[in-house]
């Protein structure tokens, strides 16, 4: 007879403290044909059959070339060699993150250096070790906002990426935290703050992404001003990468700046890993999730790393923690400090710069073919949203069949999570809405090779529509300011 640890009357009483009314209900995201399916799985494979099986699954991938546009949140930079070559070495790739500091302190070494990086790029006191993404960071961040105010509930940015905000819905489920989203203008795409007291009485974290998912750059003091004299603090999840021509956060009154910094050492790799991280004023650093190493000296007055303001549940007692974050990406934090440490001031403006130049460029050019514009026309860095004349899903199908990865349909990320527009309007009309992100990586010709494809590809949309469109043909070419790959960085 198998052994189990509980009786029906201790699952009874479980079910009954979290609301539930049987086991299956703890199930019902799972579509019910998935529960209900059998499960026929193939007979078992020889070494070398499975050798043979996975490599055809490896050659199906398709790696991303100069004509990847994609990005929403994960975006592909130049990794100097180095990166990895360092990286890789066996006493940084075998290294855990530490539990012993007294013994770790190489590993302590760098984290201390990862957390020295993110203050100086984000204008904030400390930063953490680093958390496991950007959603996560987000919702730690948030969380963090309501223990320093005492409040207990959020008003996010309907301009905070989609899967974000269902992470920060997944953490505030618990509690429960009520979440309160604030609408974007319907021209220029921006947070549309409400005016001083508007807020909710109960709200102690203002949520804005900076550049925000549709790639407009938020005017942040107005927000941050709006936050506090609410009684609410300010978090930013900010691209790393755009803050090297933007201003920090710090300086323009947040006070938890949060992100994800994949875009430094991490390539998008099918979707990580990557390395989140948290900063804030110094007023609030007890407050801090996670793992946090300082700098000290030890008995005989030698330097040496440790963590301090240990307020995990491993150190202290749980009702008083901060989080359960009780680990941290080391190795991918190390790659991100490798990568900061060989940009530097100006190589991380002039990579910027790049990205901006390109990215306003192939803006301007799609613009200009017949039946696009524009979805928002707020400023932007290096990503922007655009409205085509047909689906953007059948756009992108028929761009990759010419070699070219135009972006991600805005309809894919915002199924179930509609963008709210200021002045009643719900959700824009998202099926033929293209989000496209330039980088360093996307070289003129790549964008000429775009805009040569999206107008013939448009211009036959419209003539097997009837015309409508005339026949358009690309504009020139790549602008003579548009800087190639490298140059300056």
């Amino acid at each position: 007879m198998p052994y189990t640890v509980h009786s029906e009357s201790d699952r009874k009483r479980m079910l009954e403290a979290i609301g539930a009314s049987s086991t299956d209900d703890l199930f019902v995201q799972i579509p019910a044909e998935l529960r209900k399916a059998p499960l026929r799985l193939p007979p078992g494979l020889s070494e070398q059959e499975t050798r043979t099986r996975t490599d055809a699954l490896a050659a199906a991938d398709r790696p991303p070339g100069p004509a990847c546009f994609l990005g929403a949140g994960y975006y592909r930079h130049f990794v100097p060699a180095a990166v990895r070559a360092l990286v890789s070495r066996s006493e940084f790739a075998t290294a855990y993150t530490p539990y012993q500091p007294e013994v770790s302190q190489g590993t302590l070494e760098h984290i201390f250096e990862f957390q020295t990086c993110i203050c100086e790029i984000t204008g904030m006191d400390v930063a953490n070790a680093s958390l496991y993404d950007g959603p996560s960071a987000l919702a730690e961040g948030a969380f963090m906002a309501l223990r320093a105010t005492r409040r207990n509930e959020i008003a996010v940015s309907a301009g905070v990426h989609p899967e974000a905000r269902l992470v920060l819905a997944t953490y505030a489920s618990g509690p429960p935290i009520p979440l309160h989203v604030l609408p974007l203008q319907a021209g220029s795409g921006a947070t549309a703050m409400p005016d001083q007291g508007e807020l909710p009485s109960g709200v102690g974290a203002v949520l804005v992404q900076q550049p925000n998912h549709l790639g407009v750059i938020e005017d942040l003091e107005p927000l941050a001003a709006a936050a506090h004299a609410s009684g609410a603090l300010l978090v930013v999840s900010v691209n790393p990468a755009t803050l090297g021509v933007l201003e920090s956060p710090g300086a323009l009154g947040a006070d938890i700046v949060v992100g994800d910094a994949q875009v430094f050492g991490c390539p998008p790799s099918f979707g990580g890993p990557s390395v989140g991280f948290l900063a804030c004023q110094k007023d609030h650093m007890r407050q801090i999730p996670g793992r946090l190493v300082s700098q000290t000296v030890d008995e005989d007055g030698r330097l040496c790393y440790t963590l301090t303001l240990q307020a995990r549940e491993q150190h202290i007692r749980r009702a008083r923690a901060t989080s359960n974050i009780c680990s941290n990406q080391a190795l991918s934090a190390l790659a991100a400090t490798i990568h900061l440490a060989l940009l530097g001031p100006t190589g991380l403006r002039d990579r910027g710069e790049i990205c901006l130049r390109r990215a306003h460029f192939l803006r301007s050019r799609l613009c200009a073919l017949p039946g696009v514009r524009p979805l928002v026309d707020g400023p932007f860095f290096n990503e922007f949203a655009v409205r085509l004349p047909c689906r953007a899903e059948d756009f992108a199908l028929v761009m990759r069949a010419r070699g070219v990865d135009p972006g991600v349909p805005l309809v894919r990320l915002w199924r179930g999570q509609p963008v709210e527009l200021d002045g009643g309007a719900v959700e824009a009309p998202v099926e033929e809405a293209l989000l496209v992100a330039v980088t360093e990586l996307n070289p003129p010709e790549a964008l000429a090779m775009y805009v040569e494809a999206a107008a013939s590809i448009l211009a036959s949309l419209g003539a097997a529509r009837g015309g409508g469109a005339a026949r358009a043909s690309a504009p020139g070419g790549a602008a003579p300011d548009v800087a190639r790959p490298g140059e300056g960085s």
